[in-house]
C-alpha cells in the first residue's frame, strides 16, 4: 500500500515568483480586529457654513490640481472623517486630514473611518478649523493628535475664539507639539496660507494649501479658468501679430 503524499510545512522566508517577492510565514496571520463597537457615524452636524466650505477648499484642490508628494506616490485627503488610532471610542474627527503614501481601499464606500491599523500609518497632517471655544483644539485635541503620532497639526482660528493667532502650525518633536516659525510643512511638499477671495460665491479669508513660494493650489474651476485665460491671451497675441504683418504688406499665410 502506497503512502499518501504529505504536504511540507510552510517555511519562513521569501519566495520569488513572476518577478514578485512574497513573504511567507509558518503562522497564520491574526484576524482583523473587531471594530463593530466603534462609533464611526453619529450624525453630528458641522458647526457652521464657513467650516464646511473651507473643508472642501482644503480637499478638492489637492485631487484636481496638486501633483502629489512625488513620482509614484499616492495620498488621501479627507474632511470630517473619524480617525481611530486605538480600538476605543470616541474617534478623533479632524476637520481635514492628509495622509501620504496611502490609497483608499477598493471598497472605500463601506469604510466609514480612518483606522490607523488598516492604513498602516497615521495621517501626516491634521487641520482644525475653530468655530467656538468648546473644541479644545489647543488642549485635548492637540494632546490626542500628539499621542497618535501625527507629524503636523494646524489650527485655523478665523475669529480668534482661542485668543491666539489666526493660524498656528505645529510639528511633532519628542512626542510633543512645537510651534513652527512658518507655515511650510517639510517633507509634505505643501504649506498652508491665508487667502482672501471668493469661493462658491462667498467672499472671506480662507485657509488654503500652497507651494513653497506661497502660491495657492488652485481648485479645478480656478485652474480651468486660468488655462482658458492663458489660451485667450495667446489667441489675441496671434491675432495682433497677423494684423501687424498685413499692415507691413506681408501675407501671414505665406510665411
Amino acid at each position: 500500500m502506497s503512502e499518501r503524499p504529505t504536504t511540507p510545512p510552510p517555511q519562513i522566508g521569501t519566495v520569488v515568483a513572476d518577478g514578485m517577492v512574497y513573504v511567507t510565514t509558518a503562522y497564520e496571520l491574526p484576524p482583523a480586529p473587531d471594530t463593530s463597537h466603534l462609533i464611526t457615524e453619529d450624525d453630528t452636524p458641522v458647526e457652521n457654513f464657513l467650516s464646511e466650505k473651507n473643508q472642501r477648499l482644503l480637499t478638492e484642490p489637492l485631487y484636481s490640481s496638486w501633483v502629489g508628494p512625488g513620482p509614484g506616490r499616492t495620498f488621501l485627503v479627507a474632511a470630517n472623517v473619524g480617525l481611530f488610532f486605538v480600538l476605543r471610542n470616541p474617534a478623533l474627527v479632524p476637520d481635514v486630514m492628509l495622509s501620504l503614501d496611502v490609497t483608499a481601499p477598493e471598497d472605500w464606500g463601506t469604510i466609514h473611518s480612518y483606522f490607523v491599523w488598516e492604513f498602516g500609518k497615521t495621517p501626516d497632517v491634521v487641520i482644525e478649523i475653530v468655530s467656538n471655544r468648546k473644541g479644545e483644539e489647543k488642549v485635548t485635541k492637540r494632546t490626542e493628535y500628539a499621542r497618535a503620532g501625527v507629524p503636523y497639526y494646524t489650527i485655523y482660528d478665523p475669529f480668534k475664539n482661542l485668543r491666539g493667532d489666526v493660524l498656528e502650525v505645529y510639528t511633532l518633536l519628542a512626542r510633543n507639539y512645537e510651534r513652527r516659525p512658518d507655515t511650510w510643512l517639510p517633507g509634505i511638499g505643501l504649506g498652508v496660507t491665508l487667502w482672501e477671495g471668493i469661493f462658491e460665491g462667498q467672499h472671506a479669508t480662507w485657509l488654503r494649501w500652497c507651494d513653497q513660494e506661497g502660491v495657492v493650489i488652485p481648485t479645478g474651476a480656478e485652474r480651468t479658468a486660468s488655462e482658458r485665460q492663458r489660451a485667450d491671451s495667446e489667441r489675441q497675441r496671434a491675432e495682433r501679430l497677423v494684423e501687424k504683418l498685413r499692415e507691413l504688406g506681408m501675407d501671414p499665410d505665406q510665411l
